[in-house]
């Protein structure tokens, strides 16, 4: 008599217990029975997650669809800003401006491809093809060894064997980020830690760890959520669009891992990403 009931519970547990909340939205309970409570509870809890499905899809696509559509305009204004500022009779004046403008314009370039990436990793990973975490860091250190040596900061690699499985593009985003995050986030003559690792169980990890400004505990957490900044910021500068650390995280979920940080000792952080093993 109560199989039906522990089913209902059952589906229920798995959908609260997904690790993004619109992972387990496509799963229903689908009672099959005679029209009694038990069925009646199942099919509104069936309409109720069917409605919420909707609604995480509608939203990945507005934001996709809204990002799409602002990079037109962006990529207009750039070519007719270039096209100003090199005119033979272009003045110095309109040359300071010009720079000005590119400027903001690559800001707002930045913040509509982060917010396109963050949309796509919300989705979880179907195609998943295998990928060394370690050639991964080795590459990410490669790419950003010159902003590291214009911040004056120097970066240390650890690069052992760290199979994974999962889309190598957003695999090397999380792992850019993590390092670009700790260069931007420095003292000046300071250092970040690069590692790739297998780890007990059937896990694999990135960690990255920072000299830097001391960060309170307590402040951890915003450091995950978009367009967020320590104190309560809300700010996207020219070198930075706030989606760091968010894309980190659901890139991390999205392959079946997730991110942790925590306050390093001295200042910085060491931040760490899980992801599962591969073949």
């Amino acid at each position: 008599m109560l199989a039906p009931l522990q089913l209902v519970t059952e589906t229920a547990r798995r959908i609260a217990a997904a690790q993004v909340a619109e992972h387990g939205l496509n799963e229903r309970i689908a009672l099959q029975g005679p029209p009694d409570e038990v069925k009646e509870l199942a099919d509104t809890f069936d309409t109720m997650v069917e409605r919420l499905d909707r609604s995480f899809d509608g939203q990945r696509r507005f934001v996709a669809n809204a990002s799409h559509e602002l990079r037109t305009p962006l990529t207009l204004n750039r070519a007719l800003v270039e096209l100003a500022m090199h005119r033979k009779s272009a003045s110095a004046d309109v040359k300071r401006l010009g720079e000005s403008l590119l400027e903001i314009n690559v800001r707002h370039e930045r913040l509509i491809s982060g917010l396109l990436l963050l949309a796509r990793a919300e989705h979880e990973i179907a195609e998943r093809s295998p990928v060394d975490l370690a050639d991964v860091v080795s590459h990410v250190v490669a790419q950003t060894a010159g902003e590291a040596a214009t911040a004056k900061v120097t970066v240390h690699e650890s690069a052992g064997p760290a199979p994974a499985g999962g889309d190598a593009l957003l695999l090397e985003r999380l792992v850019h980020n993590l390092v670009e995050n700790g260069i931007r986030h420095n003292t000046a003559d300071g250092w970040v830690r690069v590692v790739s690792r297998a780890a007990p169980g059937e896990w694999v990890e990135v960690e990255v760890s920072n000299t830097g400004p001391a960060v309170p505990p307590y402040d951890i957490p915003v450091l995950f959520k978009p367009f967020r900044r320590l104190g309560g910021e809300r700010l996207v500068t020219g070198k930075s669009a706030g989606l760091g650390l968010s894309i980190v995280r659901s890139v991390a979920r999205a392959h079946g891992g997730d991110v942790t940080a925590r306050p390093r000792e001295g200042g910085g952080l060491v931040v760490t990403a899980t992801l599962p093993r591969g073949g």
